[in-house]
């Protein structure tokens, strides 16, 4: 009885342990977060202007840049021509997450140009250097005055090559409205002529008569019947 225990014994010191289970699977690393930069090689540019964008990224599986630029390889340059100052912003994107960055480009406004002073126009020049010219009762005879009025008139218009006039004969109230129309267009014509022989093309001048139709002076006397009778110019309407 005794040797049957025994051996019961050292049958139980002789059975193996069970076998320790495998340890698990390591679990894969995390997948790295991308990394992205983006540069211009200008800063500040003036309209107009082109700026050169440049970026490098790791760990990305797509790479975008907005405004206006859209999808990109994951490092590169393009070119850009920004309206206006424009942030570009850049998004890197892969199994890690995504990751952004930005830089901007100031576009300076164009300095503001400054007018140049404007001289007196055609009308104002015409009202200073033009000159009437004034005839005797009756007559549509150019005198001395008239002659000196009428070559300052020339010279200005020979400064303005493509002026048009218009002659206007005018006469006093003293006789008939058919009379008067007929004197006054030989006034007009007689200084029309007048500036044909000094050079200004006929084609410039019209003429046409007011006859006493359009007084410059309304009272019945000699100085101011004298106002009345003249070859006056207007600028024509082109």
């Amino acid at each position: 009885m005794f040797a049957s225990a025994a051996l019961l014994f050292v049958a139980a010191c002789n059975k193996k342990p069970p076998a320790a289970p495998p340890p698990p699977p390591a679990a894969p690393p995390a997948a790295a977060k991308p990394t992205v930069s983006i540069s211009a090689d200008r800063l500040s540019i003036n309209k107009g202007e082109s700026a050169k964008l440049s970026w490098t990224t790791t760990d990305a599986t797509s790479v975008s840049i907005s405004p206006e630029v859209g999808a990109v390889t994951p490092q590169g340059t393009t070119t850009v021509t920004p309206a206006d100052s424009t942030t570009y912003a850049i998004t890197a994107t892969g199994p890690g997450g995504s990751t952004d960055a930005n830089v901007r480009i100031t576009v300076n406004a164009p300095a503001p140009v400054a007018e140049a002073p404007k001289g007196p126009s055609f009308e104002d020049l015409f009202m200073q250097e033009v000159r009437d010219a004034y005839f005797d009762l009756d007559k549509a005879d150019i005198r001395p005055d008239a002659r000196q009025a009428l070559e300052k008139t020339a010279s200005f218009l020979k400064g303005y090559p493509n002026a048009h006039v218009t002659i206007e004969g005018h006469c006093d109230e003293r006789g008939s409205t058919e009379y008067n129309l007929a004197l006054g267009d030989r006034r007009a014509n007689a200084v029309k002529q007048y500036l044909v022989n000094l050079g200004i093309p006929a084609a410039n001048l019209n003429t046409v008569s007011f006859g006493k139709e359009k007084p410059f002076c309304s009272e019945s006397n000699e100085t101011c019947w004298q106002q009345n009778r003249r070859g006056h110019f207007v600028p024509a309407r082109q």
